[in-house]
Protein backbone atom coordinates (compact mmCIF):
# COMPACT_ATOMS: atom_id res chain seq x y z
CA UNK A 1 0.00 0.00 0.00
CA UNK A 2 3.15 2.67 -0.14
CA UNK A 3 2.68 5.57 -1.85
CA UNK A 4 -0.75 5.14 -2.85
CA UNK A 5 -1.87 8.30 -0.70
CA UNK A 6 -0.57 11.51 -0.76
CA UNK A 7 -1.08 14.83 1.17
CA UNK A 8 -4.60 15.98 1.59
CA UNK A 9 -5.62 12.23 0.66
CA UNK A 10 -9.22 10.79 2.57
CA UNK A 11 -7.84 7.37 4.21
CA UNK A 12 -9.82 5.18 6.44
CA UNK A 13 -8.31 3.08 9.14
CA UNK A 14 -9.21 -0.19 10.64
CA UNK A 15 -10.75 1.28 13.83
CA UNK A 16 -12.92 4.01 13.95
CA UNK A 17 -11.95 7.31 16.39
CA UNK A 18 -13.69 7.72 19.51
CA UNK A 19 -15.91 10.05 17.86
CA UNK A 20 -17.37 7.74 15.48
CA UNK A 21 -15.55 8.29 12.50
CA UNK A 22 -12.84 6.50 10.80
CA UNK A 23 -11.86 8.93 7.51
CA UNK A 24 -8.89 10.70 8.16
CA UNK A 25 -7.13 13.09 5.83
CA UNK A 26 -3.27 13.79 5.70
CA UNK A 27 -1.87 16.46 6.71
CA UNK A 28 2.20 15.59 6.80
CA UNK A 29 4.17 13.31 4.71
CA UNK A 30 7.45 12.20 5.71
CA UNK A 31 8.84 9.66 8.08
CA UNK A 32 5.86 10.76 10.52
CA UNK A 33 2.18 10.66 8.98
CA UNK A 34 0.21 13.02 10.71
CA UNK A 35 -3.47 12.47 9.92
CA UNK A 36 -6.66 14.87 10.88
CA UNK A 37 -10.06 13.30 11.91
CA UNK A 38 -12.70 14.54 9.32
CA UNK A 39 -15.40 14.53 11.93
CA UNK A 40 -13.71 15.87 15.05
CA UNK A 41 -10.57 17.49 13.94
CA UNK A 42 -8.41 15.82 16.29
CA UNK A 43 -4.49 15.28 14.79
CA UNK A 44 -2.79 12.27 15.69
CA UNK A 45 1.05 11.54 14.54
CA UNK A 46 1.80 8.06 13.61
CA UNK A 47 5.13 6.51 12.23
CA UNK A 48 4.85 5.66 8.67
CA UNK A 49 5.18 1.85 9.47
CA UNK A 50 2.68 1.84 12.31
CA UNK A 51 0.48 4.07 9.27
CA UNK A 52 0.85 1.30 7.07
CA UNK A 53 -0.12 -1.26 9.34
CA UNK A 54 -3.79 0.94 9.93
CA UNK A 55 -4.13 1.64 7.61
CA UNK A 56 -8.00 0.09 5.61
CA UNK A 57 -8.06 2.21 2.36
CA UNK A 58 -7.42 5.66 0.48
CA UNK A 59 -11.22 6.72 0.00
CA UNK A 60 -10.01 9.71 -1.95
CA UNK A 61 -6.64 9.83 -3.75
Amino acid sequence: MENEYKLGSIVMMKKAHPCGSNEWEITRVGADIKIRCTACNRAVMLPRIEFNKKLKKVVKF
